[in-house]
């Protein structure tokens, strides 16, 4: 670990209705470079509300993400000679791989093309180049040899890992995931797994929404647990899991284990 931040999260909330329902209700995080990041709650929490705030996805209501000491909710950022410029948000969420439940890979492409359309059209790197780092990323998950099918031909768990490595084309500074493993059939969550465990042990940071206590344990090293869009408890893995002091994450651990 860096000790080193990477994104800020103050006070932010999420509020719909005219503040009658509050997704998120004042959350406040450090996330630093090399954080496994595992948040868990019961559903409704406000897990996934948080992980799309982070790259704006969802706009917060209010509160600040600073990412590498920018804060992003801003629309204009002051320039050194004083002028304010828009601030580009699409360059931030360059920076942040978004992996989602349900793969979002475009069905009438190849996955090479699904690989590369990305690092072509968004980052603007030569096709020969986007397609030798594509197949390397492939070959890192064992899919090398479907790089020429379609999304429909590949199983659940080859998607997923597909869409895992789509996001690591990008070179990002941090991986999201938003519960990438709920979507698939038992037998190919372990697949998926194996792949976000190999991401951790290299260093990237990442923060991961998602039911997989085991993975929490074992991979990450801070947990959240959230309710009622409020984070109510964070610590280590054996900090959660083995002294809970909130009587709700007592309750929903002993629904879960």
């Amino acid at each position: 670990m860096t000790n080193e931040k990477l994104i800020q999260v103050v006070d932010l909330k999420k509020h719909y209705n005219r503040g009658a329902i509050r997704a998120l209700d004042g959350v406040s995080v450090d996330i630093d470079r090399g954080d496994v990041m595992v948040v868990i709650g019961p559903s409704g929490s406000g897990k996934s509300t948080f992980l799309r705030s982070l790259n704006l996805m969802e706009e917060p209501t209010g509160g600040a993400i600073y990412f590498e000491g920018q804060d992003i909710t801003q629309k204009k950022v002051v320039m050194p000679d004083g002028k304010k410029v828009r601030l580009d948000i699409d360059a931030y969420r360059r920076k942040m791989g978004m992996v989602f439940q349900h793969f979002n890979l475009f069905p009438h492409m190849t996955i090479l093309d699904n690989m590369t359309i990305a690092p072509v059209q968004v980052a603007g790197i030569p096709r020969a180049q986007a397609e030798e780092k594509a197949m390397a990323l492939l070959s890192r998950v064992g899919l090398a040899d479907r790089a020429g099918a379609y999304p429909l031909q590949l199983s659940g768990g080859q998607k997923q890992r597909v869409a895992i490595v789509r996001a690591l084309a990008m070179e990002p500074q941090v991986m999201l995931f938003d519960e990438p493993t709920s979507a698939l059939d038992p037998e190919m969550v372990g697949e998926v797994l194996d792949v976000m465990k190999e991401l951790a042990r290299d260093g990237m940071t990442m923060v991961v929404v998602t039911h997989e206590m085991g993975f929490a344990r074992e991979v990450g090293n801070r947990v959240l647990f959230m309710d009622a869009g409020k984070l109510v408890e964070q610590g280590t893995p054996e900090d959660i899991f083995t002294r809970p002091q909130n009587p709700r994450l007592q309750d929903f651990l002993s629904k879960v284990l």
